[in-house]
């Protein structure tokens, strides 16, 4: 029984280019995203939950975040979850409403921001290319069982290795996107 899947393989490398998309999402550029949120969680009713679940986060200007916070007990315990992620936003209250304007990068800032897009890129290039391996690796074993044959491995060594091009340009593009975007602001 032939272990090699493409459908499994492209769907592997497309979760490695869709985590580096998140990981890239949630860098602050000077330009407000509501994704920056994301990773915010907050205790309220006795657990921790994130703050997707207990408030709406807009973008009403370009350099402000509002969150509305839906139950106005809980509105010091999102003040306090963002406050502990740690992403440099300083909240103002206004009733259940949370402001979060977007401070200025410095130009060092930018720099670590762009090189930390960088890494998070090539993180995501050594999962697909890990991926690549697996899927040579199960192809020569299935040579080597006679499941299939040289040729046939050959071909699909060569579809692999287009997958794997495909997804590194894409994983490349949004990095670039993401570069650009934190050094022109």
């Amino acid at each position: 029984m032939p272990q090699y899947d493409k459908a499994d393989i492209e769907r592997r490398m497309a979760g490695a280019v869709e985590s580096l998309k998140g990981d890239l999402s949630g860098l602050r550029t000077g330009r407000a995203n509501t994704s920056l949120l994301d990773p915010v969680v907050v205790e309220v009713y006795g657990s921790m939950m994130p703050l997707s679940s207990v408030a709406t986060v807009n973008a009403p200007e370009p350099r402000m975040l509002s969150v509305q916070v839906w139950d106005k007990s809980n509105v010091s315990a999102v003040e306090k979850g963002i406050t502990k992620a740690n992403l440099g936003l300083n909240p103002m209250t206004d009733g259940q409403t949370i402001r979060l304007p977007m401070p200025d990068l410095t130009e060092e800032r930018r720099r670590e921001l762009a090189k930390l897009a960088g890494q998070y890129a090539e993180k995501a290039k050594i999962a697909i290319r890990n991926v690549r391996r697996d899927a040579m690796e199960s192809l020569k074993a299935d040579e080597k069982a006679k499941d299939i044959s040289e040729d046939e491995r050959k071909r699909m060594e060569d579809e692999v290795q287009k997958l794997t091009d495909k997804f590194v340009a894409e994983t490349d593009e949004a990095a670039s996107k993401k570069e650009q975007e934190i050094l022109s602001q």
